[in-house]
């Protein structure tokens, strides 16, 4: 009942009352990234893909400028992230405007973590099985290491995520997301700004 049913009315009261709440922190961080994006825009979209694998567009406070260089190529990710940037991704504050992705009914608070469409042919039929729900703006691989652990551990945790789903489950993401925002635990990797690109299963 309640992974079918009540999370998805969850889901609309929680991100309707968290746009609301966060129009102020919203419009501040609009305004501050217009100045230090070096035009580059506010916000970052891109195509993910969701539940049953469909296609929907992901919508983030943009952390980076789009500086190339000679050549025309942008510059590693730890050169573009603004002092304003990182601090909006080390607090989390960049996933802000997915709460419209939540209300739209695309993501879910709670859930696997939407990645790159040109990762879809890479999983195995077993990692496939994450886009059974929707995703989520927070999840069980979010809290159990986001961005310093393997590819295949992350997937591991996001699959028993899809075979455990309960309210008490989401509760308990809930609270240690809070915890991990406030110690800003696991937004690199090891070797980069970003998660490294998942390349397949070896």
């Amino acid at each position: 009942m309640y992974k079918y049913y009540i999370k998805r009315i969850c889901d609309v009261i929680i991100s309707l009352f968290g746009i609301i709440g966060l129009s102020p922190v919203i419009l501040l961080f609009t305004i501050l990234l217009y100045f230090v994006n070096k035009g580059a825009g506010v916000f970052f979209t891109q195509e993910r893909p969701g539940k049953n694998a469909h296609v929907f567009k992901l919508i983030k406070f943009k952390t980076m400028t789009d500086e190339r260089d000679l050549e025309g190529k942008l510059l590693p990710d730890a050169v573009r992230l603004t002092k304003i940037g990182k601090f909006v991704r080390s607090t989390s504050l960049d996933e802000i405007p997915q709460l419209f992705n939540v209300l739209k009914g695309d993501m879910s608070l709670i859930g696997p973590r939407p990645l790159l469409i040109k990762y879809l042919p890479l999983y195995s039929k077993e990692q496939a099985r994450r886009h059974e729900v929707r995703p989520g703006i927070t999840g069980w691989a979010q809290v159990n290491g986001r961005n310093n652990i393997s590819w295949q551990k992350k997937f591991e945790l996001d699959v028993w995520y899809v075979d455990h789903v309960s309210f008490l489950l989401d509760v308990k993401i809930l609270f240690m997301t809070i915890k991990k925002v406030f110690k800003r635990e696991g937004i690199s990797s090891d070797t980069s700004a970003t998660m490294e690109a998942f390349i397949g299963n070896k």
